[in-house]
């Protein structure tokens, strides 16, 4: 088993999304989850790393989680892979998702379509996919050893939105409880906004589902 992954995760664009880069230590392959925005800075941080982007990942379709999938994607010749219910987005985002962006979303269209058990490997770690609906109807996160990467379905002491198209408030705490719970307490968790947690603080103090 190699060593464990090294995470960086920095945010980008306007509303400050979350990118997270994940680096297997021992052949420097890489995946990057979630471009929201400002690619030259996400390459900057790969190239840092000394990284070799193999896939790139969206935890779903939303616009800030999506806006540079296009130029990291010709920059580092990687596979964009989404879930097949979120794909949709890629080519035609709803008009009230948009409408406060500085510029327009350039279409992409995914190489991967990601379900529910699927894995993702690089190098020697592998990310396996959980289907984690709610915040959108194909919102994934993916998760190894100690490490979850949940996009928009949990925040520290906080959940994702269910306001937008497709969302359902009561399918959001189903995959927080059956999905990212039984991950164990230690679980560190990388949100898709704002700082890192853990499973464990989350059931403690999070006010949305203590």
């Amino acid at each position: 088993m190699g060593r464990k992954p090294i995470v960086d995760m920095f945010s980008v664009g306007m509303l400050e999304t979350n990118c997270v880069v994940v680096v297997c230590p021992d052949t420097k392959e890489a995946v990057v989850v979630d471009p929201g925005d400002e690619a030259k800075v996400i390459m900057e941080h790969v190239e840092r790393l000394g990284a070799k982007v193999r896939y790139i990942v969206d935890t779903h379709g939303h616009p800030d989680h999506v806006l540079a999938n296009a130029d990291v994607k010709e920059a580092t010749g990687a596979q964009l892979a989404i879930h097949p219910l979120d794909a949709p987005m890629l080519s035609s985002m709803p008009a009230e998702l948009t409408y406060w962006l500085p510029k327009p979303v350039r279409a992409s269209s995914p190489d991967v379509l990601l379900n529910e058990g699927d894995v993702i490997s690089f190098g020697n770690v592998t990310l396996q996919v959980l289907h984690t609906p709610g915040h959108t109807p194909g919102h994934i996160s993916l998760v190894t050893e100690g490490i979850a990467i949940v996009g928009d379905v949990l925040f520290c002491q906080g959940i994702g939105r269910t306001d937008f198209p497709g969302g359902s408030f009561q399918q959001l705490i189903e995959s927080i409880r059956t999905k990212l719970f039984p991950l164990g307490d230690d679980t560190v968790v990388y949100p898709g906004h704002g700082p890192t947690t853990t499973i464990g603080d989350e059931k403690e103090y999070n006010p949305f589902l203590t």
